[in-house]
């Protein structure tokens, strides 16, 4: 049975505060920014989770195993979570079962998860005799995940654009020279996301011009365990012989200029987290449609005054029509220092878009104010 007109405590409230912020660690991507938080019958905080990454358990198994590291029987107590438990076996277990399993009582969350595979665990619970309560800061989980809503919802990757640049936004020399911009702390680090996402992507020009591997490789230069899809985008033929291809089967070329298309071609192929890297011309192609998600910038402390840009121009002529990126506390920080270099992380200026509306039940929008304000703009 769903409460969902029984007021919320100050203790359930406290306890997706928790969450939310321990939503904020884990990192953007395939996967939306997850916490959690059991509580005590009494409304003590027992155990905080959240879900660190692809792979990695979800949050709600976090909190439990959390829990369970402690000594806390979960048996009768409460979960207080920012999405929909899970339904679907995927890299990890079903959530809604987890949670059974762990004799949790009561199950409060945010906002129902829009993602198909992984919907319905709200009907799971109920069924196995969990009392569900939905929509208790909708608008703020809606906020930390608005990117990812849109994602899923128009059925494409999510994306993650990334620039390596210097102060004065140049990628490369005039001769064309442009390795190494970065630090070898903010190389390392774009490893490390190359090991985390499903696809990497660059134009044709880039595999011309630079010749690049696109591999996701260690601090010691070896190949990391996992590597991307290394995809190249253009009209122009990939040599036989380019590095980009590789010998591991894990290379596609789409023979398209346009980026909306590319994102469907990739999404068919089980892409769900793309990095989009290259010369300014497919980064330019990318913001000017509006279809990316999240920024990365390296910014060395270095001047040319000349050379190529990060960008081309994206079509805007006024300074009202300016793309207004905001800064994502999300996974490590808005600002990090790496060795010489400073790393900018950035979510996109698309804001609460329709696509986000129509992922909310109208149910959860008549029974809760916080999500019905934050749907008409009051957040």
């Amino acid at each position: 049975m769903n409460f969902e007109n029984t007021p919320y405590s100050a203790a359930e409230a406290a306890a997706m505060e928790a969450a939310l912020k321990a939503a904020l660690a884990g990192p953007r991507g395939a996967n939306p920014l997850v916490g959690a938080a059991i509580l005590s019958p009494q409304g003590e905080q027992l155990a905080i989770g959240y879900h660190r990454g692809a792979g990695t358990p979800h949050a709600e198994a976090d909190a439990i195993f959390e829990a369970r590291k402690k000594g806390v029987d979960t048996a009768g107590t409460t979960m207080v979570v920012t999405l929909e438990p899970c339904n679907h076996v995927g890299r990890t277990g079903p959530c809604a079962q987890a949670i059974i399993d762990a004799g949790i009582a009561k199950v409060i969350y945010a906002v129902d998860d829009p993602h198909d595979p992984a919907a319905g665990g709200a009907r799971t619970l109920t069924a196995a005799g969990v009392e569900v309560r939905s929509g208790l800061d909708g608008g703020k989980a809606l906020e930390m995940n608005r990117d990812w809503f849109d994602a899923v919802a128009a059925k494409r990757p999510f994306v993650t654009l990334h620039i390596a640049q210097t102060l004065d936004s140049r990628i490369a020399a005039v001769d064309g020279t442009s390795q190494w911009i970065s630090c070898p702390e903010s190389l390392a680090d774009n490893h490390g996301l190359r090991g985390l996402i499903d696809a990497i992507l660059v134009g044709t020009g880039t595999v011309l011009i630079d010749n690049p591997r696109l591999t996701a490789r260690t601090a010691d230069g070896e190949l990391s365990a996992h590597q991307p899809l290394r995809a190249v985008m253009g009209l122009r033929e990939v040599p036989e012989d380019a590095a980009v291809r590789g010998t591991d089967g894990r290379f596609v070329h789409l023979p398209t200029r346009d980026p909306a298309e590319a994102l469907g071609m990739l999404f068919e192929q089980g892409v769900r987290h793309l990095m989009v890297e290259g010369g300014s011309s497919i980064l330019s192609t990318f913001l000017a449609a509006d279809l990316v998600d999240e920024l990365i910038v390296y910014i060395a402390p270095t001047l040319l005054g000349s050379g190529t840009p990060a960008l081309n121009d994206l079509g805007i002529t006024t300074l009202a029509d300016a793309q207004q990126w905001s800064w994502d506390e999300a996974g490590g920080g808005a600002v990090r220092v790496l060795g010489n270099d400073l790393r900018l992380h950035l979510r996109s200026p698309r804001g609460a878009s329709g696509i986000i509306k129509n992922s909310v039940s109208q149910k959860n929008m008549a029974s809760h104010s916080d999500t019905a304000e934050y749907l008409t703009g009051g957040h």
